[in-house]
């Protein structure tokens, strides 16, 4: 094979958020694939906020990415070799193919997907990860009931705006956080959400008192920060709070700031659980193939945010880190 790979690499640690030199670019040859491997032309890359915990050595759910290493990351795309019997020259599959153009990887890492039954950029958003990652953290660890109050950080995001849809859908009563009057008018609008606060806008503690007078059930939190603790304090009995992600937090990683209202799930005897999509590998076909079934009723909605060109890697990760995205966030390749 003769094809003109592109690799983004982790080429210089961030104190803190990544910036552009953080990235180099690079041009090798794409690997024959050896006995169980595939090789695969990358049509979309995923970019997601836990790409900085990625390149940093504090410990998590995943090991660091080595300096000089293409950057992890998932990717969904055409196998243009096999040496598996799973995978047929022709098929689409996903999974961390890392931040390049093609990838030559073991066929056990992979996952086959459809294009008939959805578009490819589906599987980089609300039928991928982040979709699964809302099903799960919400229904499984928030359990919201019908008539709860359900409050979603990050609202308009990749996790965010899926959270919404699915509370809604169980009968809850959903406020959205967001920040801006664009992703604010999408909630209001698109999504027909309860209440919308737009946290740039004043105080959110006040506008979490107007939004949710009767208290909150559960809160599913992807910020962290000023916005968790204002959360805290206005709880009801027997809350539930799903930490998906602290984004207000990445810049600081080695100086984060915990929440300070904390006491509050003592007073109120409520539950805070974090969660990784590495609890749920074994049972992401049933978010599949729910989340697929909700998107054909016309009862769910997705929304991406597509550049093209891996050129655009690092202006992208700077968009993500900047919350200027509108939904998922991906690269488009082909």
């Amino acid at each position: 094979m003769n094809e003109h790979v592109t690799q983004v690499r982790f080429a210089k640690p961030a104190t803190g958020l990544p910036t552009a030199e953080t990235w180099a670019f690079s041009h090798d040859p794409l690997p024959e694939p050896k006995e169980g491997e595939v090789s695969i032309r990358l049509h979309y890359l995923s970019i997601d906020p836990a790409m900085k915990g990625w390149i940093t050595n504090k410990r998590s759910y995943i090991e660091s990415v080595p300096l000089g290493e293409v950057m992890r990351g998932f990717g969904v795309g055409e196998v243009i070799a096999s040496r598996t019997d799973y995978f047929q020259v022709g098929d689409f599959c996903t999974g961390f193919t890392g931040i390049q153009t093609h990838a030559t990887l073991d066929g056990r890492t992979l996952r086959k997907v459809d294009p008939q039954l959805a578009p490819l950029s589906r599987y980089m958003g609300g039928l991928g990860m982040t979709g699964f990652t809302g099903y799960f953290g919400l229904l499984d660890i928030g359990k919201p009931q019908a008539g709860e109050t359900v409050v979603v950080s990050s609202a308009a995001g990749a996790v965010g705006h899926v959270v919404c849809q699915i509370a809604r859908l169980k009968g809850c009563r959903v406020v959205g956080i967001a920040g801006g009057p664009d992703k604010c008018r999408y909630l209001r609008e698109e999504l027909e959400l309860d209440a919308v606060i737009d946290y740039r806008a004043g105080s959110l503690g006040e506008a979490l008192s107007a939004a949710a007078p009767d208290g909150i059930d559960v809160y599913f939190d992807g910020v962290g920060g000023e916005t968790l603790d204002a959360v805290l304090a206005r709880i009801n009995r027997h809350a539930r709070i799903v930490l998906c992600g602290a984004v207000s937090q990445y810049g600081q990683l080695e100086n984060m700031v915990g929440p300070g209202n904390y006491m509050q799930l003592i007073a109120q005897s409520g539950l805070m659980q974090g969660f990784t999509m590495r609890d749920y590998i074994k049972r992401m076909p049933e978010a599949f193939v729910e989340l697929l079934t909700w998107e054909k009723q016309g009862k769910l909605k997705f929304r991406e945010h597509i550049v093209e060109g891996i050129e655009q890697f690092p202006q992208a990760v700077d968009m993500l880190y900047r919350g200027e995205n509108h939904g998922k966030l991906m690269l488009k390749l082909v």
